[in-house]
């Protein structure tokens, strides 16, 4: 089944060339069906990317499903046309009596700051409390991740010595998680980030339940107690050549950064290893079908 999006939507046309079945609300409509409805609050700056990235594997299900894009309407986002958020993005305030099946929110390059110290924290923080009453079940994603810890559990974020920056083996922790189902007993994961958790304060919150953790990141994958809410440390929706432009980006910045360990081929930027690409699909195909599709109710409204 089709994820459902403005057919003017750039990530339209290139799902549509890499044969990811999209629809537009049009031709939706007329469907007698009820799509499932996912919000995604996008905070990273490659807007059209991340949303191309995300909807590629909100797609890949036999469900068919309805994107709504949210974005802070207290920050103006630098690297994308204000048309092409006026046309595909809605606010808070737009959205607020609307309940949905599922919510993602992003991670963002704001992680050296202290939360509060974020432009947006306190919008973001109306953002948390309405993922947690009006979504059935939330994948937060990186600093998104570090984000809805703080704010639900407590869980303050710690510094590391340098940026991880890489791919990286991680393993599950738990027998029988829906969510891990038919992963490797070995997978691996993208990270990108110069800030971890505090794990011992994550182990003993009572709250929470690690999935998968690995040697390198740490813990990688964490869910809530009741299964509404899951922690992404890492990038699984990254596409191939992610990493390489964030590194060439770093590169041109000046900044004292190391190329992406496990990532390019003895050394050669220009032939990576893509190794996550079934670990993202079954993340998020799982997702939505045991912790989205099975619990939502078929009535979304009060």
């Amino acid at each position: 089944m089709p994820i459902i999006i403005p057919k003017d939507l750039p990530a339209h046309e290139k799902l549509r060339t890499e044969n990811i079945f999209v629809m537009d609300t049009v031709r939706a409509v007329t469907q007698d069906i009820r799509a499932i409805e996912i919000a995604i609050v996008n905070l990273m700056p490659t807007k059209v990317e991340t949303e191309t990235q995300l909807m590629r594997l909100l797609g890949n299900t036999p469900l068919q499903v309805n994107i709504t894009l949210i974005n802070t309407a207290t920050y103006t986002s630098k690297n994308i046309s204000a048309g092409h958020m006026q046309r595909f993005y809605r606010s808070l305030d737009e959205v607020k009596d609307k309940k949905f099946d599922g919510l993602i929110l992003t991670g963002a390059p704001v992680e050296n700051l202290e939360f509060e110290q974020v432009a947006y924290w306190e919008e973001l923080d109306r953002i948390l409390d309405f993922a947690d009453k009006n979504a059935t079940s939330s994948i937060y994603i990186c600093w998104g991740a570090q984000a809805a810890l703080y704010k639900y559990y407590g869980i303050e974020k710690v510094p590391l010595e340098k940026k991880l920056f890489g791919v990286y083996p991680c393993h599950s922790v738990v027998r029988n998680d829906p969510l891990m189902k038919g992963l490797d007993d070995t997978f691996y994961v993208p990270h990108s980030r110069y800030t971890g958790l505090n794990e011992k304060a994550v182990y003993n919150c009572k709250g929470l339940k690690v999935l998968a953790v690995g040697e390198k990141p740490g813990l990688t994958i964490i869910k809530s107690a009741d299964d509404k809410k899951f922690f992404f440390t890492g990038h699984a929706e990254y596409d191939r050549d992610t990493l390489k432009r964030e590194y060439l980006r770093d590169v041109e910045k000046g900044l004292d950064i190391e190329p992406p360990e496990n990532y390019f081929i003895d050394g050669d930027i220009d032939k990576i290893r893509m190794s996550w690409k079934s670990t993202a699909n079954l993340l998020f195909y799982n997702w939505l079908n045991y912790y989205v599709y099975q619990v939502t109710p078929f009535i979304l409204q009060d």
